[in-house]
C-alpha cells in the first residue's frame, strides 16, 4: 500500500486507510522500514499522460534486533525490466561510495578480431623497437590505446549500460508521455542488448 501521500501520482486519491492500517501493523509487530534510495516508486502501470499512475508499493521492513545488527542498511529501488514492480535490493551496510573511475577491460572487444591486434601492436610498442618498457608502462600504453579505439570503434555517443540504466531510472520515476514512453522502451531494449552480449561471451568462455 502507499503510506505517503507523495509515494502516489495519478490514479485514485491517497487513501488515510491503508496508511493507518499499515502503521498499526509496525507498531504492532515492532517492526520498522528500512529507508529507501534510488527511485521514489515501485510500481507503474505503465501508460502515458493522464493515464499514467505510479505508486511505492514495495518497501522493506524489519525487526528491532535485526536494525540494531545492521544500523546503516538501508533498500535502493533499482530499475524496472521486464516487470511493472521495481526490484529492491537490501544494502546491509548501506550506500557504497562512487570509486574514481578506473580502466575496465570490457569482455565485448574479445569479440572483435580488431582488439588483440591492438593490444598486441602496443605491447610490443612496434614503432619504438620490440618488448621496450616495463610492465608497468606497457599496461598503460596499451590502456590508453584501448579506450581511445574503443572510442574511435563505438562511437563517443555509446552509452554504457550504467549510462542507460541511470537514463531509464530518471525516466521511469516520472509520468511520461508518448514520446518518452517510446524513449524508455529503447533504452530497455538497449540495456538488454548489452546483458545479452556480455553473457554470450562467458558461455562462449566456458
Amino acid at each position: 500500500m502507499v503510506a505517503f501521500p507523495e509515494e502516489k501520482y495519478g490514479g485514485a486519491p491517497f487513501d488515510h486507510r491503508d496508511a493507518k492500517w499499515y502503521y498499526e501493523f509496525l507498531n504492532q509487530t515492532f517492526m520498522m522500514e528500512i529507508s529507501s534510495k534510488g527511485g521514489s516508486f515501485t510500481w507503474s502501470n505503465k501508460r502515458c499522460d493522464r493515464e499514467a499512475i505510479l505508486e511505492k508499493l514495495d518497501r522493506v521492513v524489519s525487526s528491532m534486533e535485526w536494525n540494531f545488527l545492521f544500523l546503516k542498511a538501508i533498500s535502493f529501488i533499482d530499475i524496472a525490466i521486464a516487470s511493472d514492480h521495481s526490484p529492491i535490493i537490501l544494502l546491509t551496510n548501506g550506500v557504497v561510495k562512487k570509486a574514481r573511475k578506473d580502466f575496465k577491460f570490457e569482455s565485448r572487444w574479445l569479440l572483435e578480431e580488431e582488439c588483440s591486434r591492438v593490444i598486441q601492436e602496443k605491447w610490443e610498442n612496434r614503432e619504438n623497437g620490440p618488448s621496450r618498457g616495463t610492465f608497468r608502462v606497457k599496461l598503460r600504453r596499451t590502456r590508453v590505446k584501448l579506450n581511445k579505439w574503443n572510442k574511435e570503434k563505438c562511437g563517443t555517443n555509446k552509452l554504457s549500460a550504467k549510462d542507460i540504466q541511470q537514463k531509464i531510472m530518471k525516466l521511469q520515476d516520472a509520468p511520461l508521455n508518448v514520446e518518452e514512453a517510446g524513449k524508455l522502451k529503447e533504452l530497455k531494449v538497449e540495456l538488454l542488448k548489452i546483458w545479452e552480449s556480455e553473457e554470450m561471451f562467458w558461455h562462449q568462455r566456458s
